[in-house]
């Protein structure tokens, strides 16, 4: 035999509906970790492909153009940021598989806080972040890749790499609800690594013909990996613009203008679907 706990409203009942909308959140999260459990192997992949990636560019392709110093220091934060980045992608892709199956619908229909499976997505996914990000710090080190000013700048570093991933992960919410459909992601994908590889992530913008190195310094995804390699004590090339000298702002300002716009537009998306 088992009981049922009511919690009891306060004044207006905002307890009671902070409660409900933490539980709803809570098991909106439960439902996308269970799907780890199901799914291994794409979880897998989606640990292993930026890992690659990060062994490619240190072994075979080469990365830290126009460095002084130790070329894996500036590629490995580099590719921490990109990774950041590119999980817009595995976000879409997962959005637009709920609702190709109707899966959304079918929540909205139910007695819960809308609001919980964005919740739950947007937790689930941060939760995978950072568990890549742990996997590709430690690949990094087994690379040759340290930091050098303590873990106070690096907990700093990696806090701006997940602002980062906070911020795109709406992107890609609201980019798959316009989408609708996983087909769609191939052709965002088709923009979103154009974009990833104009950054400073793999060379200096001082190594790039003059107009594409302006327009690299002030791409998002650089302002992240040269904030992140001065935290990190790493070398970040030649400075002297004022988006190199004020990096570490512009790696807040930037993902906080992408939540400031993305973040309600996905909301209100969110409450039209299906209407």
């Amino acid at each position: 035999m088992s009981a049922t706990t009511t919690v009891a409203p306060g004044p207006a009942g905002v307890p009671s509906r902070l409660g409900w909308a933490l539980a709803d959140s809570w098991t909106m999260t439960r439902r996308e970790l269970a799907h780890w459990a199901r799914q291994p192997v794409e979880v897998l992949v989606g640990l292993v492909f930026p890992v690659m990636l990060l062994l490619m560019f240190t072994y075979l392709v080469g990365g830290g153009r126009g460095v002084d110093g130790d070329p894996t220091e500036f590629l490995v934060p580099g590719m921490l940021a990109l990774t950041m980045a590119f999980g817009l992608e595995s976000t879409m892709l997962a959005v637009t598989q709920d609702l190709g199956k109707g899966v959304i619908d079918r929540f909205r229909s139910m007695p819960m806080v809308p609001g919980a499976v964005l919740v739950g997505r947007s937790a689930a996914d941060m939760l995978q972040s950072t568990a890549g990000l742990a996997v590709m710090t430690g690949v990094g080190y087994a690379v040759g890749w340290r930091w050098h000013h303590g873990e106070a700048a690096a907990l700093g570093a990696f806090g701006l790499l997940l602002l980062l991933r906070f911020a795109m992960l709406w992107v890609g919410i609201l980019l798959a609800m316009v989408a609708g459909r996983p087909e769609m992601v191939t052709a965002v994908q088709i923009l979103v690594w154009p974009v990833g590889f104009l950054s400073n992530v793999f060379a200096t913008p001082e190594s790039m013909p003059g107009w594409l190195g302006a327009v690299v310094e002030w791409n998002p995804m650089s302002a992240t990996a040269t904030a992140v390699r001065e935290l990190f004590g790493n070398p970040g090339g030649a400075t002297g613009s004022w988006a190199a000298e004020h990096a570490g702002l512009l790696a807040v300002l930037w993902p906080v203008a992408l939540i400031a716009v993305f973040f309600p537009l996905a909301v209100v998306k969110f409450a039209r679907l299906s209407r």
